[in-house]
């Protein structure tokens, strides 16, 4: 009798596994430029990306709570009306009275009572817990600033990294909307449906190509957040003037939809 070897079928977690990776292997094929090179190509577009006028993680924190669903101009109006009428600390901002914080909240948009509210609670914390200097956090280990921050108004992880990564600390690539949809229309991760499964999906993806240098990637942060916002939109992208459309896949693919008479 002649010897034969028997062949196991695969089992059906197995087989996803392995079209998952060819999945991510094509995507990664398919993108030619690392993620390094990729910053690199947004700076020479842009030049070097301008950070927000904010000194630490208090002026961080009273930046991201200016204004609501309006343009950086307008958030920078905001917060320099409260450096020159109230000041940029704790102490002042408790001390003002709402005759004066309600004007400069109104500029920030709709629920002025809320942002007032929440510059008083950001004060009342760091002067009652941090003895009014919140610079002190920074001190901490990463997981516990990330902790101490995200006690404030507003603040959830991806706003405790951001903040500690303009501060210049960092374990890896904060990312807000803008940022997130450049890099997911790139190939890396995919664009899902839950906002929380599209960021876990790009972190996965870009984690192994992150520079080290916290400096690099405030960069990359800014740029990304400045590309999604003035060219990759998230309705009516202008890829015709992206400088890196010749690497998107979805550039591509919006190319090829509308070469098809389906745009």
């Amino acid at each position: 009798m002649t010897g034969s070897t028997a062949t196991t079928p695969a089992s059906p977690e197995r087989s996803q596994g392995v079209a998952a990776g060819l999945a991510i292997a094509c995507k990664v094929e398919a993108r030619m430029q690392t993620f390094n090179q990729t910053i690199a190509q947004l700076k020479r577009h842009y030049g070097a990306p301008a950070a927000p006028p904010a000194n630490g993680p208090f002026e961080l924190l009273i930046w991201e709570n200016a204004c609501y669903l309006l343009p950086d101009e307008r958030r920078l109006e905001v917060f320099e009306s409260i450096r020159k009428q109230v000041g940029l600390n704790a102490a002042a901002i408790d001390a003002a009275p709402d005759k004066v914080l309600l004007p400069l909240a109104k500029r920030g948009g709709m629920r002025p009572e809320t942002r007032v509210f929440r510059w008083r609670e950001i004060a009342r914390v760091t002067l009652q817990q941090y003895a009014g200097d919140l610079d002190s956090i920074l001190k901490l280990p990463y997981a516990q600033a990330k902790k101490a921050l995200k006690q404030f108004p507003t603040i959830g992880d991806p706003g405790a990294e951001k903040i500690l990564l303009l501060c210049g600390i960092t374990s890896g690539l904060p990312l807000e909307s803008n940022g997130l949809r450049v890099l997911a229309r790139l190939g890396w991760g995919r664009l899902q449906k839950n906002y929380g499964a599209t960021y876990r999906s790009v972190q996965t993806a870009i984690e192994e190509e992150l520079p080290a240098s916290a400096a690099r990637l405030k960069d990359a942060h800014l740029l990304l957040r400045l590309h999604g916002k003035e060219v990759c939109k998230d309705t009516a992208p202008l890829c015709h003037q992206c400088p890196l459309a010749n690497d998107c896949e979805y550039a591509r693919n919006t190319a090829a939809s509308f070469r098809r008479g389906n745009l």
